[in-house]
Parts: C-alpha cells; structure tokens; sequence
C-alpha cells in the first residue's frame, strides 16, 4: 500500500499537475476566504441565473449562429464592449475594496484585508482596467464605427476579427479564474521583478498568460484595421477626408503593431525566468532588473496613447456635431495625431527618473515630455475654437465631452509637473502620481467611452440611451472623480507614499474616508449606467429614432440605425471631409434601384475553437499541466490549418433580399422619424 501511494501522487501531479485542494483560497476559514467565498456565491447565482435564463428561453442556437461566430465587425464591436462592462464590474469592484481597506487601516486597526490579499487586489486593478476595460471599449468603438465611416462593408480580415476577440476573451477568462482558483500576481499592474520572479504559485503565470492571450488578440486587431484603412476606404476618401475618428484608428493600429511584441516579448523573457531559470531580469545571476522596467514602459507610456487616441477621435466627432460647424483646423488636429503618435515613444523613461539614469537622460525625457503637451493642447484648442460661435447642443454625449475638456486639462497639467525631473524625484512615489494617473485615464478615456457610447448607440440599435440616467451617470461620475481624486494630490503633496494598505499617522484618515464616498459615488455612476441601459431597452419603441439623429456629418450616418449586415447597398462615393454633410447638403436621396448581390464572409466557429484551445493552453501552463497544455497547442494548430482548408468561407446575399431590406418600413420609418 505504501509503495502505491507514491504512484497515486505521480498520477495526480500529471494529471492535475500543481492544482490541489488548497488550490481554492475561498475554502479557506481566514478573512481572504470568507470575502471569496461570499464572492464565488454571487458569481455562481449570477451566472446560473443568466445561463437558466439563456437556457429557458432557447437562445443558445441563436447567440452560437449569429453572435459567437459571426465575422461581422459590427456584432463584434457589440460583444467587446459587453466584456468592457462585465470586466469594469469587477475591476470597479477591486477599487472599493481598496478604497475601503485605506480608509479603515490606520494605527492599530490593520483593516480587513490581509496584505497579500491586498496586493493581489492591487494588482489584479490595474491590469483589468487597462487590458479589459480601457481596451476593450476602445477596440469595440473602432470595431463597430471605423469600416462604416470609410464606407466599407467590412474590414479587411473577417475572421481576424473574430479570433482577436476570442484572444481577448480568454485573457479575460484567465484573470476572472484566479478570483477563485489559487491566488493572483501581487507584483503590480506591470509585474515588476524581482517579485514577479520570486513570487510562488500560479499568480504571476495568471498575469503573464492572461496578458499574452489578450496581447496576441489586440495586436491582430491593430494589423487588421491598418490594412482596413488604407486597402478599403470608399472611392473619393483620400487621407485627408477621413474622417477624425478613422485618423485616430489608424494612429492607434499603428502604436498597437509597434508595442504589442514587445509587451509580448518582455513577458515571454519574464516567463523564462520563472519556468526555467534564465534569470534575465536577476541582478544577482547575470540579468539586469533594469531591462524589464524599460521594455515594459517601451509599450507602457505608448500604451496610454492607444488608450486616449481613439477617444481624441471620439470628442472630434461629438463637438463638431452638436456645434452645427465642421472641426476647426481639421489639418492640424490630424498633424497633431500624427505627433503623438510619434512623440509617445520618446517618453517612456519619464516613468523613471527616480532610478539613477543620469542628469543628460532624464533631461532629453523630461523635454520629450514637455513636448507632447503641445500637440494635445492644440487639439484641446481646435474643440474649443468649434464650439465657438456654433450652435451647442448640451446633450449627453456633449456633457461628457465637456467634463472630459475640464478634467483631462487638469491632468495634463499635472503631467507636465511631472515631467520636471527634480519635482518628480520629490512625487513620482507618492499619491499625486496615482490621481495624475486616473486623471488622465478617467477624464480621457473613461469619459470618451461614455460619450461614444451614447452618441453611437442610436447607430446601433435604432433608439437612444435614456438622458435622464445618463445625465445621472455623468455627474456621478464627474463630482465623485473629483471627491475620489482630489484629495490624493493633497495627500501626495503631502508625501503619502502610494502602494500601501496601511497608516500609523492618522491625521491622513480624513482624506481616505473622503475618497472612498468619491468611489461610492462613481459606484452610482456605474449604476446609473446599466439602469440607463436597462430603462433604454424596456422603452425602445419611445426613444425609437431615425437613421441619422443627432444631424450627423460623417457616413455611418447615411446608413440605417441598426445597418444591415452588408452596411451599405452601393458604397458612397466622397466629394468632401464631412461626407455625410456634404451629400445632405448637395440633395443626396437614398437609391431605390438598381440593386446587385452583395458578396459578404461567412461565419465560422473556429476563432471560438482556437481561443478555447488558447485559454486551455494557457491554463495548462499556469499549473503545470503540461499534457493540457501540449493537447491545447498541438489543437491550435490543428484547427488553424483545418480553417486554411475551408474553401466555403464566403456568400452572396441575394439581389432581392438587398431590394426588400433597402425597401423595407424601417427605413421608411426612420425617414420619417428623422424628418
């Protein structure tokens, strides 16, 4: 008996590799344990709650057919911004926890979070947010509106598009297993070693495998709509008429092709490290913990960039729109998208100045710094000019353009005292870099993703957003920013140090008591925004509007609301920037003859079999289930050549199908509606 238990062991290891019963930390009678396991209940009804609903109601054909394997950019664009939402549930969710825990931990109260547990919620924060809200929403946004403003029918590799998502799916999926099976990564948002190199446990793997799925996944998206926007714009619409929203695409697909493998790389190297020992990042071994920090901030500071460009195209779509006048200077705003885009891999080791590079280093950083300030007042500059003496409509959409002009400044100013070095030296470590930091990213990003959204959505869907629960989402998240934020650059100035789950001095209470009723605000931000949604959809028949409601200028307007799955019966022909205005304004009417079939991709279900196959991959390395992980690779390229063989991967859509749907009530309607 005794000999075979060392043979039950050896088949338990290759089977279930490092997975044990200890594996599941909401098992455990600690506080860490008690908090996930409440959390994995909720999960779980939740879940079985949407899967019974799903179930009842006999949507599963449906949702496989027309949403899980579909190529069309738009049903794609639709279902990242639903992971953009699942994924700011739980990101937000970590942020509470956070603001909670520092609220609470002063002198001898020690919280309720236990520091490790602290730290892995730290981390797992930053990550979620970037990677799989930030991310997801922007690459949702370009999805769905890009192909129709260049008047395309779709973008250049359908199936491409599919598989990114399903990457990106299953690097979301990674992070949202380790809440439940093992622990997460406590070495931060960008896996600093030495502490991801010396942390044990599957935690780091989660983080490096999550992050490689989802990175494989946003760097095909970015060839994808690089190769869209120069091979398939409509005939008429040269570079300088795309629209400003297109130009930010093409910048951001630019930075996406030229980061992404290095953010692949680095983290490849750092998996080196941690599975087989090559110590590249070990100062003590040879390495060098410097290269890390600078490839990681070689993507990182591009990074933001990819983040706040596509929204810079948001804001010059909205303002120009609700001002009733083209964008003002429409060169310069695209010259100035060109110099970020360029001047934001010069910047990178501002993130660093503390480290010892030297005075002539860190004043060349400090200047690039400073210099890509300018292009992005100039764009600030160019929104303001068009509002000017224009005819503003306060909408919601312009609401949110309006707070983001507010906050964004500000933190752009900050930005700026950040990039003097020696003040750095003196902030860099401390909170005021942690409001900088959000600053930026809520007051640009998170507040373009909401003006889009609701700009774009009549697009969508043919009705808009509720605008009394999205004025309430705007303000609740725009006065809680502030209480949240504020007063972190008091506490920075101060010389609170960042990163840190506990305080002996409390005199600081006040201010973190304060921040958390600012996360409890933008807790009801988030709120009003899914009760927007969910007021929308039970009255879609009232906020039901026209195909172009908001009088817009560029082509996704001249389309139905929602379009059909061909976009456009006979691709529009550009005379002008503005395309849509300019047709409007010439007496363009909608063709009533002379259809054609419309030859369109089919769907195919291996980008969901492949990004299966990735995740299991993935899973398999993290706890060493290495014949999981060989199966899961060797299917990957099975499924992948197999698809090269699909020779049926395309279909017309019959002329008289083309004639009913372009003849049909609802376009007629939203003539009428419009009118």
């Amino acid at each position: 008996m005794l000999e075979a238990m060392p043979h039950r062991a050896a088949i338990w290891n290759f089977v279930f590799g490092r997975l044990t019963y200890h594996s599941f930390p909401f098992l455990n009678p600690d506080t860490e344990g008690r908090i996930l396991l409440v959390t994995f209940f909720v999960v779980f009804i939740v879940g079985l709650a949407i899967l019974g609903a799903v179930t009842r109601a006999r949507k599963w054909g449906y949702l496989w057919r027309e949403w899980f394997t579909s190529v069309d950019h738009k049903k794609l664009g639709i279902m990242y911004m639903i992971l953009g939402t699942v994924m700011l549930l739980r990101g937000f969710s970590d942020a509470i926890m956070m603001r909670a825990q520092q609220a609470y931990a002063f002198g001898p109260h020690m919280g309720y979070l236990p520091p490790d547990h602290y730290d892995q919620i730290f981390s797992a924060h930053g990550s979620i947010m970037i990677f799989f809200v930030g991310m997801t929403y922007i690459v949702g946004l370009m999805n769905y509106v890009m192909p129709l403003q260049i008047g395309s029918r779709d973008v250049a590799f359908p199936f491409l598009n599919n598989l990114s998502f399903w990457f990106t799916f299953g690097g979301a999926i990674m992070f949202m297993v380790s809440l439940f099976l093992g622990d997460f990564s406590m070495a931060g948002w960008l896996g600093y070693p030495p502490v991801s190199e010396l942390q044990q446990g599957p935690g780091v793997d989660y983080y490096i495998w999550g992050l490689q799925l989802s990175g494989v996944g946003t760097l095909l998206t970015g060839i994808n709509f690089v190769v869209t926007i120069l091979k398939m714009r409509a005939p008429g619409m040269t570079l300088m008429k795309m629209p400003v929203f297109t130009w930010t695409t093409l910048c951001t697909s630019g930075l996406i092709i030229a980061i992404f493998p290095v953010l692949t790389a680095t983290l490849f190297l750092l998996a080196l490290d941690r599975y087989v020992g090559t110590h590249f990042f070990t100062a003590g071994f040879g390495g060098n913990l410097m290269m890390y920090i600078n490839l990681i901030w070689v993507w990182g500071h591009p990074e933001v960039y990819v983040l706040i460009l596509p929204l810079f195209g948001v804001y010059s779509e909205i303002v120009p729109t609700f001002s009733g006048k083209p964008l003002f200077a429409y060169s310069s705003m695209v010259y100035a998208t060109v110099a970020i885009m360029i001047l934001s891999y010069l910047v990178w080791l501002h993130h660093f100045f503390t480290m010892g590079s030297g005075a002539d280093v860190n004043s060349f950083f400090s200047l690039t710094t400073m210099m890509i300030s300018i292009p992005t007042g100039v764009k600030i500059f160019n929104w303001l000019f068009t509002m000017y003496r224009g005819r503003v409509r306060f909408t919601v959409p312009m609401l949110w353009t309006m707070g983001f002009l507010f906050t964004f400044t500000i933190g752009g100013m900050t930005g700026v005292m950040l990039s003097v070095a020696p003040a750095d030296f003196l902030l860099h470590n401390s909170l005021f870099l942690v409001a900088h930091f959000h600053n930026v990213i809520i007051g640009g990003v998170v507040f373009g993703v909401f003006a889009g959204v609701n700009y774009w959505f009549p697009k969508a869907f043919g009705f808009k957003l509720d605008e009394f629960w999205g004025k309430a989402t705007f303000w609740f998240w725009l006065v809680g920013f502030w209480v949240a934020f504020g007063p972190l650059y008091i506490l920075g100035l101060m010389g609170v140090t960042r990163r840190l789950s506990h305080f002996d001095d409390p005199s600081l209470q006040i201010w973190f008591v304060i921040a958390a009723v600012g996360a409890f605000l933008i807790a009801l931000g988030i709120l009003s925004f899914i009760i927007q949604i969910y007021v929308s959809i039970r009255r879609r028949r009232e906020y039901a509007v026209g195909h172009d409601p908001w009088d817009g200028r560029t082509l996704e307007w001249s389309t139905s609301s929602p379009p059909p799955d061909y976009n456009y019966a006979f691709i529009p022909i550009v005379h002008a920037r503005d395309a849509w205005a300019d047709m409007k304004a010439h007496g363009y009417e909608r063709p009533r003859e002379g259809f054609n079939a419309i030859h369109m991709p089919k769907n195919t279900a291996s980008g969901v079999l492949i990004g299966a196959l990735a995740f299991g991959c993935a899973f398999g390395l993290v706890w060493y289930i290495w014949w999981l992980a060989v199966a899961s690779l060797v299917g990957v390229i099975a499924v992948a050549i197999a698809h090269t063989f699909n020779y049926h991967r395309d279909y017309h859509i019959p002329e008289d199908e083309v004639r009913q749907s372009e003849r049909s009530g609802n376009w007629q309607q939203a003539q009428g509606a419009n009118a």
